[in-house]
């Protein structure tokens, strides 16, 4: 498991293949892949620009936490976390979450339950500023309230 946040502009795909050097070859059947990146709108307002701020240190032990979660229900190998902070505009990459297994559906299932705990419950503060220049904090949100914190169903 690989989890790191960076005030550096991300290059998701090569962080997904600089780690999947790092695991044995022939292992994985699937790898999923999640990129998040900034919107130019939200709620009906036009966003020109976003502060994400974090907890050093803490954010990191929960996402760990998540992670190994997800590890440890479904049948994934690892999984791979980089979260951006700082001034982003839209376009900009903020997250790369993937997650590695012999087959595809343990590997989707993990990477869903990663995403939206970052979107639900993750230590991360974001600032979202207008076209207009209004200034507000968002709350977390995500597409699929209460994913994370129940266990997805596994079928066969």
């Amino acid at each position: 498991m690989k989890v790191f946040v960076t005030k550096e502009a991300l290059d998701p795909y090569k962080e997904v293949l600089e780690h999947e050097k790092t695991l044995p070859a022939g292992k994985h059947g699937g790898v999923v892949v999640f990129v998040g990146a900034m919107r130019d709108f939200n709620d009906g307002e036009n966003v020109k620009a976003l502060n994400l701020d974090y907890y050093p240190g803490m954010t990191e032990r929960h996402i760990e936490k998540v992670c190994q979660e997800a590890m440890d229900e479904w049948d994934v190998m690892d999984t791979l976390v980089v979260h951006r902070v700082g001034d982003m505009v839209p376009t900009d990459p903020m997250v790369v979450v993937a997650a590695w297994a012999a087959h595809r559906k343990d590997s989707f299932d993990a990477c869903r339950y990663i995403i939206n705990y970052l979107k639900e419950r993750a230590p991360f503060w974001k600032c979202e500023i207008t076209t207009e220049g209004n200034k507000h904090w968002v709350e977390h949100n995500s597409e699929d309230p209460g994913v994370s914190e129940r266990k997805l169903q596994k079928t066969a």
